[in-house]
């Protein structure tokens, strides 16, 4: 398209202006869109869905305010409580790797600070997650209202139970390490479902494990990725 001289100075006045609006609305903006091309794209996440879900929501929003400066950093923080939200990275791959569906609903075992959840509520249908502390389910709470993420469902509870009364799920995402799969998981999981969650006794190595159950309900796990998560409490 063609356009006079006068017309590009205002369309770039424009652009400029835009940006400048958005900065000033969003502080964090430009670190946010930093961590997706040097922290996701450019380390392998390629889905255009979970990249544009990592530009949307505002990690900064989900940690303390005395580590915010900090949100966008490549590397775990502390949220209280002995807890941790992941590094960005590590959210991209097990969002990715799930292969989320517009109709899908998700468990997530391990609220924490509720970025895992966004990230998934911005490509699923539902997600139900439920944290085991109570001062960080009802933060997660709020922060998750704050934002107008009403697909999003959080309970107070035991994970490793998973959510029974809203099962089955076509995906689960577990955001603690355990010894072993929660049997429970693996019932909750609908055949033709994905799940990926850290597996790793005390003071072992942990891996990242992917599960699929088959449309017969047989089901196969790979390990993908060394981890090193929180442990799966209660039980």
């Amino acid at each position: 398209m063609f356009l006079r001289w006068p017309a590009i100075f205002l369309v770039l006045a424009l652009s400029a202006g835009h940006s400048l609006c958005a900065a000033q609305e969003d502080p964090y903006l430009a670190a946010r869109q930093a961590m997706v091309g040097d922290q996701i794209r450019r380390e392998g996440i390629s889905d255009p869905r979970v990249l544009q879900a990592m530009l949307e929501v505002p990690r900064h929003l989900f940690v303390p305010s005395g580590v915010r400066s900090r949100a966008y950093d490549p590397r775990p923080l502390p949220i209280g409580e002995g807890q941790t939200i992941s590094q960005p990275y590590i959210v991209g791959f097990m969002t990715e790797i799930l292969r989320l569906k517009p109709s899908d609903r998700v468990l997530e075992v391990g609220t924490g600070s509720g970025y895992q959840a966004a990230i998934a509520s911005k490509i699923a249908q539902e997600v139900y997650t439920v944290e085991i502390f109570e001062s960080l389910a009802a933060r997660s709470r709020r922060t998750l209202s704050d934002l107008g993420l009403r697909n999003v469902h959080v309970r107070q509870g035991d994970g490793y139970y998973g959510w029974e009364e809203k099962a089955p799920f076509d995906a689960i995402i577990v955001t603690c390490a355990g010894g072993h799969i929660p049997p429970p998981l693996l019932r909750q999981l609908k055949n033709g479902g994905r799940m990926i969650l850290p597996v790793g006794g005390p003071f072992l190595t942990q891996n990242l494990v992917f599960i699929e159950k088959s449309a017969d309900g047989s089901v196969s796990q790979r390990n993908v990725l060394p981890v090193a998560f929180v442990r799966l409490l209660g039980h």
